[in-house]
């Protein structure tokens, strides 16, 4: 018998109730192409990364509609819908196909608010979730609990009661076979993926060291607005607040910390740093630091110096560097090189290089319309977010965090509710400047 795209969804949703025995266990469902049934979609989160996850959702070349949108602001709906309609793609001969075609939001599917994710979700059989960080828990939460194929962006929280919530939830998801793929698109790049290969088999020899950073001008400000409550100023300009954002050693740094994890095959056991603001210390920068300096030290000893700023005018770098026993690994150029500094192998960038946030959406759509189950990201997800929070502890304090105190800690930094009136829990003093943590004086644990 032919199973539908419908039979997999409601299938799937019901595995972890034990209602049914799961087919596609014992792959019944490997190599039946469902791309003849269209698969539905909904966005959550329609910002500038939303859109761009959609639009590369909806280029793949599976039969997929967007049929629901959700954000809290019916502007950023609004922009992004009308994006969509006016987005164009090219298939493999370069003809011009209509993204629109693909797009069926009417009124009644485009939710506004706090609580609209839940009905989006409702109508579709694969999520997208692209909001910022601080709602990541709670949206994964409810899109496992509703049964639905899952792509979210990364970092998936922003504290770690957020990350056990994760945890959780991904507990759920694999017993539901549910495929998650997070958007740490290193692992979907050519390049990435074959100089990874060749560290597993022991091209360098063991990695006694290694270096990353995410080091740049900065981003974006959103000035506040007349009229504004603190949730929707702070929902405005949310890079600038740990509850939503994470700081950017988690929103943006998670990257190449995530990549040292892959390396190392597991998590550091504890973090040491430095941090703090120095050129970003107005009433528009919120609470985070301009820079970050951690050692994270794995449990063999093995020692990551990581980087992260954000101060115009200085030295830029955003890259990977590894160094084992019998060479080093420059990931950007995507280089191995012996301690002489001779080319062991050299990746082909300039014809072998792909898309990695395309390749994501690929690999996800295809093996969903196949019916088929293979990608389990939200743990490393969680871990690896965990790994910049564990970072970010360590410089705000000032103090050498433990792993396994800090996940554990229950720390929660979210509002206690989400609402535009909701008590924040960061607010501006007669200044309008917000309290910023200070090495030796901000401390997690007594």
């Amino acid at each position: 018998m032919k199973n539908t795209r419908r039979d997999f969804v409601k299938q799937t949703g019901l595995t972890a109730s034990g209602l049914i025995l799961a087919p596609w266990a014992s792959n019944a469902f490997s190599g039946q192409s469902l791309v003849n049934d269209t698969l539905k979609v909904a966005l959550i989160g329609c910002g500038g990364r939303g859109t761009g996850a959609i639009t590369q959702a909806l280029s793949t070349k599976e039969n997929i509609q967007l049929v629901a949108m959700a954000d809290v602001f019916r502007d950023r709906l609004d922009d992004c819908y009308g994006n969509l309609m006016k987005s164009r793609e090219k298939d493999a001969s370069a003809k011009a196909i209509p993204i629109r075609q693909k797009v069926d939001v009417p009124e009644d599917r485009k939710f506004v608010g706090f609580d609209g994710y839940k009905r989006a979700m409702e109508l579709a059989d694969v999520v997208i979730l692209t909001t910022p960080p601080g709602f990541r828990p709670l949206h994964f939460e409810e899109a496992v609990a509703q049964g639905k194929q899952i792509f979210m962006e990364k970092p998936v929280a922003t504290d770690p009661a957020g990350i056990q919530r994760v945890l959780t939830a991904a507990k759920i998801a694999k017993q539901k076979k549910l495929n998650v793929v997070v958007g740490l698109q290193r692992h979907y790049q050519n390049s990435y993926r074959e100089i990874m290969k060749r560290i597993q088999d022991g091209q360098i020899g063991d990695v006694v060291s290694a270096s990353c950073w995410w080091n740049n001008d900065g981003v974006w400000v959103k000035p506040r607005k007349e009229g504004q409550t603190e949730m929707e100023y702070q929902l405005r300009n949310w890079y600038y607040f740990n509850w939503i954002c994470g700081d950017h050693i988690t929103e943006q740094h998670v990257h190449n910390i995530d990549v040292i994890n892959w390396v190392k095959n597991g998590y550091p056991v504890r973090a040491r740093g430095t941090g703090g603001r120095e050129v970003r210390k107005g009433k528009d920068f919120g609470e985070i630091f301009d820079h970050h300096i951690v050692e994270f030290e794995y449990a063999d000893g093995t020692i990551l110096n990581s980087q992260c700023r954000h101060i115009p005018g200085t030295w830029a770098k955003v890259d990977e560097h590894v160094v084992g026993t019998k060479g080093k690994v420059h990931f950007d150029a995507a280089k191995i090189l012996d301690h002489k500094g001779n080319v062991q192998y050299a990746f082909d960038k300039k014809t072998k290089e792909n898309n990695p946030y395309q390749t994501e959406h690929d690999e996800l759509w295809a093996t969903v319309a196949a019916g088929d189950y293979k990608y389990a990201d939200a743990e490393n997800g969680a871990y690896s977010t965990m790994t910049s929070i564990l970072g970010r502890m360590a410089t705000y304090s000032g103090q050498v965090i433990e792993w396994d105190k800090a996940i554990n800690s229950g720390i929660n930094i979210a509002p206690s509710r989400f609402a535009w009136d909701a008590d924040m829990p960061s607010k501006p003093d007669a200044n309008g400047l917000y309290s910023v943590a200070v090495p030796g004086k901000t401390s997690y644990f007594k």
